[in-house]
Protein backbone atom coordinates (compact mmCIF):
# COMPACT_ATOMS: atom_id res chain seq x y z
CA UNK A 1 0.00 0.00 0.00
CA UNK A 2 2.91 2.48 0.87
CA UNK A 3 4.73 1.77 -2.39
CA UNK A 4 1.16 2.37 -4.49
CA UNK A 5 0.97 5.78 -2.51
CA UNK A 6 4.42 5.95 -3.82
CA UNK A 7 3.98 5.80 -7.49
CA UNK A 8 0.77 7.77 -6.73
CA UNK A 9 2.73 10.41 -5.43
CA UNK A 10 5.80 10.59 -8.19
CA UNK A 11 2.47 10.06 -10.95
CA UNK A 12 0.73 13.51 -9.42
CA UNK A 13 4.02 15.45 -9.31
CA UNK A 14 4.99 14.32 -12.78
CA UNK A 15 1.72 15.64 -14.42
CA UNK A 16 2.52 18.92 -11.77
CA UNK A 17 5.74 19.31 -12.93
CA UNK A 18 5.13 19.48 -16.71
CA UNK A 19 1.89 20.34 -16.83
CA UNK A 20 1.24 22.97 -19.83
CA UNK A 21 0.59 26.67 -19.50
CA UNK A 22 -2.31 28.09 -21.11
CA UNK A 23 -2.85 31.09 -23.24
CA UNK A 24 -5.81 32.73 -24.04
CA UNK A 25 -5.29 35.08 -26.67
CA UNK A 26 -8.06 37.63 -27.22
CA UNK A 27 -8.53 40.09 -29.93
CA UNK A 28 -10.87 43.02 -29.22
CA UNK A 29 -9.82 45.00 -32.25
CA UNK A 30 -12.30 46.46 -34.43
CA UNK A 31 -11.10 44.30 -37.32
CA UNK A 32 -8.64 41.12 -37.82
CA UNK A 33 -5.30 40.74 -35.92
CA UNK A 34 -2.47 37.89 -37.11
CA UNK A 35 -0.97 37.10 -34.27
CA UNK A 36 2.71 36.50 -33.89
CA UNK A 37 4.40 33.90 -32.05
CA UNK A 38 8.34 33.42 -31.78
CA UNK A 39 10.09 31.32 -29.01
CA UNK A 40 13.21 32.15 -27.20
CA UNK A 41 16.13 30.03 -28.96
CA UNK A 42 15.83 26.62 -27.77
CA UNK A 43 11.88 27.11 -27.33
CA UNK A 44 9.21 25.96 -30.01
CA UNK A 45 7.50 28.46 -31.94
CA UNK A 46 3.81 27.71 -30.41
CA UNK A 47 0.85 27.08 -33.18
CA UNK A 48 3.88 27.82 -36.31
CA UNK A 49 4.19 31.07 -35.08
CA UNK A 50 1.09 32.50 -35.99
CA UNK A 51 -2.45 32.32 -36.80
CA UNK A 52 -5.75 35.22 -37.78
CA UNK A 53 -8.32 36.31 -35.15
CA UNK A 54 -10.94 38.46 -36.52
CA UNK A 55 -12.48 40.85 -34.10
CA UNK A 56 -13.97 39.61 -31.56
CA UNK A 57 -12.32 35.84 -31.40
CA UNK A 58 -10.34 34.00 -29.07
CA UNK A 59 -8.04 31.14 -28.94
CA UNK A 60 -6.34 29.37 -26.52
CA UNK A 61 -2.37 28.21 -26.95
CA UNK A 62 -0.78 25.57 -24.82
CA UNK A 63 2.76 25.70 -24.30
CA UNK A 64 5.76 23.66 -21.89
CA UNK A 65 5.52 25.30 -18.34
CA UNK A 66 9.08 26.03 -18.88
CA UNK A 67 8.53 28.24 -22.32
CA UNK A 68 10.32 31.37 -22.98
CA UNK A 69 9.20 33.69 -25.89
CA UNK A 70 7.29 36.45 -27.48
CA UNK A 71 3.75 37.61 -29.25
CA UNK A 72 2.82 40.38 -31.18
CA UNK A 73 -0.25 41.67 -33.35
CA UNK A 74 0.20 41.96 -37.05
CA UNK A 75 -2.07 44.52 -38.09
CA UNK A 76 -3.83 45.66 -42.28
CA UNK A 77 -2.49 41.94 -43.18
CA UNK A 78 -3.53 40.63 -46.89
CA UNK A 79 -5.05 37.17 -47.20
CA UNK A 80 -3.66 37.10 -50.35
CA UNK A 81 0.25 38.30 -50.05
CA UNK A 82 0.04 37.72 -46.54
CA UNK A 83 2.10 40.87 -45.88
CA UNK A 84 1.21 43.03 -43.12
CA UNK A 85 1.77 46.33 -42.97
CA UNK A 86 2.61 46.32 -39.18
CA UNK A 87 4.42 43.23 -37.52
CA UNK A 88 4.83 41.94 -40.71
CA UNK A 89 7.30 38.41 -40.39
CA UNK A 90 7.87 37.92 -44.03
CA UNK A 91 4.87 37.53 -45.88
CA UNK A 92 2.94 34.36 -44.11
CA UNK A 93 0.38 33.65 -41.97
CA UNK A 94 2.67 31.45 -39.86
CA UNK A 95 5.82 33.02 -39.03
CA UNK A 96 7.97 29.80 -37.79
CA UNK A 97 10.76 31.55 -36.37
CA UNK A 98 10.79 34.70 -37.78
CA UNK A 99 10.07 37.82 -35.91
CA UNK A 100 7.82 40.31 -36.44
CA UNK A 101 9.05 43.67 -38.48
CA UNK A 102 8.81 46.84 -36.28
CA UNK A 103 7.03 48.65 -35.36
CA UNK A 104 4.82 46.60 -32.84
CA UNK A 105 3.61 46.01 -29.64
CA UNK A 106 5.14 43.38 -27.84
CA UNK A 107 4.09 40.68 -25.14
CA UNK A 108 6.86 38.95 -23.78
CA UNK A 109 7.12 36.48 -20.67
CA UNK A 110 9.61 33.32 -19.46
CA UNK A 111 8.09 31.00 -17.25
CA UNK A 112 10.00 29.26 -14.48
CA UNK A 113 12.69 31.75 -14.62
CA UNK A 114 14.49 32.56 -11.30
CA UNK A 115 13.45 31.13 -8.22
CA UNK A 116 10.18 29.09 -10.31
CA UNK A 117 8.59 32.79 -10.90
CA UNK A 118 7.49 33.69 -14.19
CA UNK A 119 8.72 37.07 -16.06
CA UNK A 120 6.32 38.95 -18.08
CA UNK A 121 6.32 42.20 -19.44
CA UNK A 122 5.00 44.76 -22.22
CA UNK A 123 7.30 46.23 -24.23
CA UNK A 124 7.70 49.43 -26.89
CA UNK A 125 11.50 49.21 -27.31
CA UNK A 126 10.09 48.33 -31.10
CA UNK A 127 7.75 50.57 -31.15
CA UNK A 128 3.67 50.64 -31.42
CA UNK A 129 0.78 48.92 -33.41
CA UNK A 130 -2.10 48.80 -31.50
CA UNK A 131 -3.02 48.64 -27.64
CA UNK A 132 -1.99 44.94 -25.91
CA UNK A 133 -1.78 43.10 -21.93
CA UNK A 134 -0.66 40.47 -20.60
CA UNK A 135 -2.34 38.98 -17.64
CA UNK A 136 -1.94 35.91 -15.22
CA UNK A 137 -5.67 34.01 -14.29
CA UNK A 138 -5.11 33.31 -10.82
CA UNK A 139 -1.34 32.24 -9.80
CA UNK A 140 0.07 33.18 -6.87
CA UNK A 141 2.52 36.94 -5.92
CA UNK A 142 3.52 38.33 -3.01
CA UNK A 143 1.17 41.24 -3.53
CA UNK A 144 3.33 44.07 -4.95
CA UNK A 145 2.83 46.09 -7.54
CA UNK A 146 4.16 43.99 -9.91
CA UNK A 147 2.96 40.66 -9.20
CA UNK A 148 0.11 38.72 -10.92
CA UNK A 149 -1.26 42.13 -11.97
CA UNK A 150 -1.71 43.19 -16.19
CA UNK A 151 1.21 44.63 -17.63
CA UNK A 152 -0.89 46.57 -20.24
CA UNK A 153 -0.74 49.51 -22.54
CA UNK A 154 -4.17 50.89 -23.69
CA UNK A 155 -3.48 54.52 -24.08
CA UNK A 156 -3.94 55.95 -27.41
CA UNK A 157 0.07 55.96 -28.56
CA UNK A 158 -0.65 56.41 -32.53
CA UNK A 159 -3.34 59.51 -31.23
CA UNK A 160 -0.48 61.48 -30.16
CA UNK A 161 2.97 59.88 -32.33
CA UNK A 162 5.03 62.41 -32.80
CA UNK A 163 4.90 63.21 -36.64
CA UNK A 164 8.58 62.29 -37.76
CA UNK A 165 7.64 58.44 -36.30
CA UNK A 166 4.46 57.91 -37.50
CA UNK A 167 3.23 55.34 -39.90
CA UNK A 168 0.58 56.44 -42.20
CA UNK A 169 -1.64 54.54 -44.02
CA UNK A 170 -4.86 55.51 -46.38
CA UNK A 171 -4.99 58.73 -43.76
CA UNK A 172 -4.68 57.23 -40.74
CA UNK A 173 -1.79 57.20 -38.47
CA UNK A 174 -1.12 52.77 -38.16
CA UNK A 175 1.94 52.69 -36.45
CA UNK A 176 4.50 54.63 -34.12
CA UNK A 177 8.27 53.82 -34.86
CA UNK A 178 10.74 53.75 -32.02
CA UNK A 179 13.23 56.51 -32.18
CA UNK A 180 15.83 53.60 -32.59
CA UNK A 181 14.21 52.12 -35.55
CA UNK A 182 13.44 55.67 -37.13
CA UNK A 183 16.70 57.12 -36.97
CA UNK A 184 19.28 54.02 -36.69
CA UNK A 185 21.92 56.12 -34.35
CA UNK A 186 23.50 55.20 -31.37
CA UNK A 187 21.96 58.04 -29.24
CA UNK A 188 19.14 56.10 -29.53
CA UNK A 189 19.61 52.82 -29.97
CA UNK A 190 22.11 52.66 -27.35
CA UNK A 191 25.44 51.34 -28.80
CA UNK A 192 28.63 52.28 -29.35
CA UNK A 193 29.53 55.22 -27.24
CA UNK A 194 25.89 55.50 -25.80
CA UNK A 195 25.87 51.75 -24.67
CA UNK A 196 25.55 51.96 -21.05
CA UNK A 197 22.54 53.80 -18.84
CA UNK A 198 24.77 56.36 -18.03
CA UNK A 199 25.49 57.42 -21.68
CA UNK A 200 22.29 56.78 -23.35
CA UNK A 201 19.45 58.40 -20.75
CA UNK A 202 15.82 58.83 -22.05
CA UNK A 203 15.16 60.56 -24.82
CA UNK A 204 12.05 63.20 -25.63
CA UNK A 205 11.18 60.36 -27.97
CA UNK A 206 10.86 57.13 -25.17
CA UNK A 207 9.87 59.93 -22.74
CA UNK A 208 6.54 59.97 -24.80
CA UNK A 209 6.41 56.25 -24.98
CA UNK A 210 6.64 56.18 -21.41
CA UNK A 211 4.42 58.50 -20.34
CA UNK A 212 1.49 57.00 -22.45
CA UNK A 213 2.27 53.43 -21.24
CA UNK A 214 3.90 53.55 -17.40
CA UNK A 215 4.43 49.94 -16.94
CA UNK A 216 5.84 49.30 -20.97
CA UNK A 217 9.38 49.48 -21.52
CA UNK A 218 9.96 52.78 -23.31
CA UNK A 219 13.66 52.42 -24.77
CA UNK A 220 16.72 49.66 -23.82
CA UNK A 221 17.68 51.07 -20.65
CA UNK A 222 14.25 51.87 -19.11
CA UNK A 223 13.70 50.85 -15.75
CA UNK A 224 13.31 47.39 -14.35
CA UNK A 225 9.89 47.87 -12.65
CA UNK A 226 8.11 47.24 -16.44
CA UNK A 227 8.74 43.89 -15.43
CA UNK A 228 6.29 41.91 -13.99
CA UNK A 229 6.22 38.49 -12.08
CA UNK A 230 4.05 35.48 -11.13
CA UNK A 231 3.28 31.81 -10.31
CA UNK A 232 0.45 30.69 -12.99
CA UNK A 233 -0.61 28.29 -15.54
CA UNK A 234 -2.47 30.30 -17.38
CA UNK A 235 -2.58 34.01 -18.76
CA UNK A 236 -4.95 35.76 -21.50
CA UNK A 237 -2.97 38.03 -23.82
CA UNK A 238 -5.35 41.08 -25.01
CA UNK A 239 -5.32 42.33 -28.43
CA UNK A 240 -7.17 45.83 -28.17
CA UNK A 241 -9.35 46.75 -25.22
Amino acid sequence: MALLQVVLAISLWSTIAFADVVFEIVNREPGPVWVGIQGNPGHAHLRGGGFNLNQGQSTSVNAPDNWAGRFWPRTWCDSNSKHCLTGDCGNRLECNGAGGNPPATLLEITLKGDAGKDFYDISLVDGFNIRGSIQPIGGVGDGSRYSCRPAACFADVNGGCPNELRVNHNGMVIACQSACNKFRNSEYCCTGSHSTPQTCPPSRYSNYFKGQCPDAYSYAYDDRKSTFTCKSNRYRIQFGG
